[in-house]
C-alpha cells in the first residue's frame, strides 16, 4: 500500500492514517462497507459508512492519478526530454489537470498551424524572433523562403504560430489564465436567435440575459443554463477582462518590449490567448463547474432518497391503496397489515365517467368489510379530485378512516416491471400500481427497493447528471439504508435482500428457494447450512438478517452470530439469559453495566459491547420508527381556504439548492425558499429540512391564478 497516497487520503479525509490503512486492507479482503462500519469499529475508530466509501474513492484516484504521472514520466523519457525537476514537479502535482499541463509541450501533435510552420522549417526563425535582439526580422526572413513559404508575410505569419504553439503549452501560463478567469470571469447565458418558440412554457426565462461569477454561481444554476443549452434555447459562455491577462503574458513572454520583435510577439500571444489558451481553458472550466453542481446535486438527491427510504413503516394497518385517473378509472388495493392484497376495485368517480355514488358506495363497503384503517392516495393524475372524492366518503364512513397523498413517482415503473409481473401475474400494470401505492405507506423502504432509485423523484436535475455517477451514490444509499435497518429473512423480497451487505445471486435464491420449500426460517443456523451461502456471504451478511419469532432470541437483533459467546457471558454475569431479551427486568440491569470494566472481563472492545447492550435493550429496534411519522387527514384543503399568515402542518416532499417543497395539502406543494426556513446562515436547505419531515409552516405568500403558496418556516 502506497504510503504516500495514505498520506493524502489522512489529509483529505482528516482522519488518522492507521485508519485509512485499516479500511483499505479490509475493502482488499472482500470486506463491505455496511459490514465494515457495523462491526468492525474497533479497527476502524468507528467510521461511519460515508467516510469509509470516501476512503476508498480518494484511495482509487490516487491510485489512477499516480498511473497517469507514472507514464507521462515515462512518455517524457521515451523522448529523451524528462529532467529531474521536471519529474519532481510531475510527481507534486494534486490534479490530474496540472499533471497534463506539464505534459502538454511533448505530447505527439496532431496537425495544427505551428506544426506545418515547423514543418517549412521557421522553428529557428522563431527563435530568433524570441531572443529580441532588434534585428531586421524582414531580412532575416528572406533567408526562410522556399516553395511552401513564398513571401515575408507567410514566414513572418508560421513563426507566430509557432510562438503561439509554444506559449499555449506552458503549464505556468495555463494555470495563472484558469485560476485569474476562475476569480473574475463570469458564465453568462443569453437566448439564441429564434429560439423563443423552443422554451414554450418560459422554463428558462431567468436565464434569457444571466450573468454570474464564476466562483459565486450555485450549481443547481449551472446545471440549468446547461440543460437550457443542451435543448438549443441558450448560447452559454464565459467572459473575463482579456486585457489584465495578455498584460500578465506579455509581462513573462517579452523581454524587451522597446524592440521590433516585440510587436510580433504581442501579436503571436493575442492569437495564442484567443485561438487556443482560452477556449481550451473555458472547456476546463466548464467541465469543472459541471462536476461540482453534479456533485453538489447527485449528494443532495440522495439525502433525500435516504430520507425517503427512512419514512417510519405504518404498521398493523389495512390500507386502501388508491391509483387515481380520469378515463380508465380509478384502481383500488386493499391491503392487509403484511401488505398482503385481499381485494381489487376499479370505479369511476373522475371525469369523463363521474360516477359519484355508485364509487362512494364501493369504497364505503370496502371500508365496513376489511376494517380498512387509512387510505393511501397517489398523487399522480386526478389525485387531488380522487382526494375531495375520498374526504366526501371518510364523512360518511362508520368507521374512523383517515388519508393520506403518497409519492407514487416510479409505482408505473415498477407495476411494469418483471419483478411486479412475477409478483402479480393476473393483474394489470394499473392494479399492481394500487398495491405498490399502498405498500408504501405500510413500508416505504421494502416497496421502494424494487424501484431503480432514479425513479423515485426527489431531486432536481438528476437527469442531467453523469448517470454512473448518480446510479453508484444512490446505489450505496439504498445499501446503506437496508443495512442500517436491517432484514426479515421470512418476508423480504429478492430486491431488498439483493441489498444486503454480501449477497450475491447464488446466496438470494438459495433463501427464496428454501423459503418456498418450508414457509420460513427458525435461526441463522439454518442460513448458513444452505448450499449457495458461503462462509464469507455468511460473515458479511447474517449480521443484517433478522429473524423475529425465531429459535434463538439473539437472532432478532443484529448482535452477530461472532458475538453471541460473548453476549451470553455477558447475560451470565448478571444472571440473565437469552430468553430475557427485550425484558424491562433485563433493561435496567444492562443500564448499570460498566463498560470499561465488562470489556476487559469479556475480553471484548468497548465499541461491540455497547452495541450488543443497545440490542439486548430493544431487540428488533428500527430506526425508523424515531423519524417523523407521515401525517393523516380527513378532510381537504382548497387554496381558497387559505390566508397570509396561517400556521400549517406539512410534509416536506422535496429538498432543492434554493429551498424545500412541502405538502399542506393543495395540488401544489408549497414552497419554502432557503431565507425562510430558518434565522440562521445556512448554505443548504438540507442543513434545516430534510424529506420525509413533518413541520409547522406559515403561509406568507398566495398565487392563486398559478395556484403557487409561498410559505415560511419562521413564524410570521
Amino acid at each position: 500500500m502506497n504510503t504516500d497516497i495514505i498520506k493524502q487520503i489522512s489529509k483529505d479525509l482528516n482522519i488518522k492514517e492507521k485508519q485509512a490503512e485499516v479500511v483499505l486492507s479490509l475493502l482488499q479482503e472482500g470486506n463491505t462497507i455496511p459490514f465494515i462500519a457495523r462491526y468492525r469499529k474497533e479497527a476502524t475508530g468507528a467510521l461511519d459508512e460515508e467516510i469509509i466509501r470516501s476512503i476508498n474513492e480518494v484511495y482509487i484516484y490516487q491510485v489512477n492519478l499516480l498511473k497517469r504521472k507514472e507514464d507521462v514520466i515515462r512518455l517524457i523519457d521515451e523522448k529523451g526530454m524528462l529532467t529531474e525537476e521536471l519529474k519532481n514537479d510531475i510527481m507534486a502535482c494534486n490534479k490530474l489537470v496540472d499533471v497534463e499541463d506539464l505534459y502538454r509541450p511533448y505530447k505527439e501533435k496532431k496537425k495544427t498551424k505551428a506544426t506545418e510552420a515547423i514543418a517549412n522549417g521557421l522553428e529557428p526563425l522563431a527563435n530568433l524572433i524570441m531572443e529580441f535582439k532588434n534585428r531586421n526580422i524582414n531580412e532575416e526572413a528572406k533567408a526562410f523562403l522556399n516553395e511552401k513559404v513564398e513571401t515575408i508575410e507567410k514566414a513572418i505569419e508560421g513563426t507566430k504560430y509557432i510562438i503561439a504553439e509554444v506559449i499555449s503549452d506552458n503549464a505556468e501560463y495555463r494555470k495563472y489564465i484558469r485560476e485569474n478567469i476562475f476569480k473574475f470571469g463570469t458564465l453568462t447565458s443569453k437566448l439564441k436567435k429564434k429560439s423563443n418558440e423552443l422554451d414554450i412554457n418560459k422554463t428558462y426565462e431567468m436565464y434569457y440575459d444571466f450573468s454570474e461569477s464564476i466562483k459565486n454561481i450555485k450549481p443547481h444554476r449551472i446545471l440549468a443554463v446547461n440543460r437550457g443549452e443542451k435543448e438549443g434555447i441558450l448560447s452559454v459562455n464565459i467572459e473575463v477582462d482579456d486585457s489584465h491577462i495578455l498584460n500578465y503574458l506579455e509581462k513573462k513572454i517579452i523581454k524587451n518590449p522597446n524592440v521590433v520583435e516585440s510587436q510580433i510577439v504581442k501579436e503571436a500571444i493575442l492569437d495564442s490567448y484567443k485561438r487556443l489558451i482560452f477556449p481550451s481553458v473555458e472547456r476546463e472550466i466548464r467541465s469543472d463547474l459541471k462536476a461540482v453542481a453534479e456533485e453538489v446535486a447527485i449528494d443532495n438527491f440522495s439525502k433525500n432518497v435516504e430520507n425517503l427510504l427512512l419514512t417510519p413503516p405504518i404498521k398493523g394497518k389495512v390500507v386502501l391503496g388508491y391509483d387515481p385517473a380520469f378515463r380508465t378509472g380509478c384502481k383500488l388495493a386493499v391491503l392487509d397489515p403484511t401488505g398482503k392484497p385481499l381485494k381489487i376495485e376499479v370505479i369511476y368517480p373522475t371525469e369523463p365517467h363521474n360516477k359519484i355514488e355508485e364509487s362512494k358506495k364501493i369504497v364505503l363497503d370496502l371500508i365496513d368489510k376489511y376494517n380498512i384503517d387509512i387510505i393511501a392516495i397517489g398523487n399522480g393524475t386526478a389525485s387531488r379530485e380522487s382526494e375531495a372524492f375520498i374526504a366526501e366518503c371518510i364523512k360518511k364512513s362508520k368507521r374512523k378512516v383517515e388519508y393520506i397523498i403518497v409519492n407514487e413517482a416510479g409505482a408505473s415503473v415498477y407495476s411494469a416491471s418483471k419483478l411486479a409481473i412475477s409478483e402479480f401475474p393476473d393483474l394489470t400494470v394499473e392494479k399492481r400500481s394500487a398495491i405498490s401505492i399502498g405498500r408504501r405507506l405500510q413500508d416505504s423502504l421494502s416497496e421502494l427497493v424494487k424501484i431503480d432509485p432514479k425513479s423515485i423523484g426527489v431531486g432536481l436535475y438528476q437527469h442531467d447528471v453523469t448517470p454512473k455517477k448518480l446510479d453508484e451514490s444512490l446505489d450505496f444509499v439504498v445499501t446503506k439504508v437496508v443495512n442500517q435497518v436491517g432484514v426479515n429473512v421470512n418476508t423480504a423480497s429478492s430486491s431488498l435482500l439483493g441489498y444486503v451487505s454480501g449477497m450475491n445471486k447464488k446466496a438470494i435464491e438459495a433463501i427464496l428457494s428454501e423459503r418456498n420449500i418450508k414457509g420460513r426460517f427458525n435461526s441463522r443456523d439454518e442460513i448458513k447450512k444452505l448450499k449457495g451461502i458461503t462462509p464469507k456471504v455468511f460473515e458479511q451478511a447474517i449480521g443484517f438478517i433478522r429473524i423475529p419469532d425465531g429459535d434463538n432470541p439473539l437472532d432478532k437483533t443484529s448482535i452477530h452470530p461472532e458475538s453471541y459467546d460473548a453476549t451470553k457471558k455477558l447475560l451470565e454475569s448478571i444472571n440473565m439469559t437469552v430468553n430475557d431479551v427485550g425484558s424491562e427486568l433485563l433493561s435496567n440491569k444492562l443500564k448499570n453495566i460498566n463498560l470499561d470494566e465488562e470489556s476487559k472481563k469479556l475480553n471484548i472492545d468497548k465499541y461491540t459491547l455497547n452495541d450488543i447492550i443497545l440490542d439486548l435493550e430493544k431487540p428488533g429496534r428500527d430506526l425508523r420508527d424515531s423519524m417523523p411519522k407521515p401525517v393523516l387527514k380527513s378532510d381537504v384543503l382548497n387554496i381558497e381556504d387559505l390566508h397570509i399568515g396561517d400556521k400549517l402542518q406539512g410534509t416536506v416532499r422535496n429538498v432543492v439548492d434554493f429551498g424545500a417543497f412541502i405538502d399542506i395539502g393543495l395540488h401544489n406543494d408549497g414552497l419554502a425558499h432557503i431565507s425562510k426556513l430558518t434565522d440562521k446562515y445556512i448554505k443548504h436547505p438540507s442543513e434545516v429540512v430534510s424529506v420525509g419531515d413533518i413541520v409547522d409552516c406559515y403561509v406568507i405568500d398566495i398565487n392563486k391564478e398559478k395556484e403557487k403558496v409561498s410559505l415560511s418556516l419562521k413564524s410570521v
